[in-house]
């Protein structure tokens, strides 16, 4: 059963906390990351100011999927991680 948009917010928001608190992740939490941030832009029910925050997201996975220290990438997107949530959360 495929996930709906809300659901498809909802996991990639945890995966965002979850690199924004526990300043920590690995390789396919960056892929689902680029994945999720990828099939959301091209959904029509979602908020204009989601997609353009989508496209960041999907660089800043799609980087720190190939990044040879993946907790340096997330250490320096920190203030992102959260701004990027707070958009998706106000939004959504």
């Amino acid at each position: 059963m495929p996930l709906s948009h809300e659901d498809q917010l909802y996991v990639l928001t945890d995966i965002l906390k979850n690199h924004h608190i526990d300043c920590t992740g690995t390789s396919s939490e960056c892929q689902q990351i680029q994945r999720l941030a990828s099939a959301l832009q091209r959904n029509n029910f979602i908020a204009p100011e989601i997609k353009q925050v989508l496209g960041q997201i999907e660089q800043y996975s799609s980087a720190g999927a190939l990044h040879k220290d993946l907790l340096e990438h997330i250490e320096t997107h920190q203030p992102h991680l959260s701004q990027w949530v707070d958009t998706i959360n106000q939004y959504q």
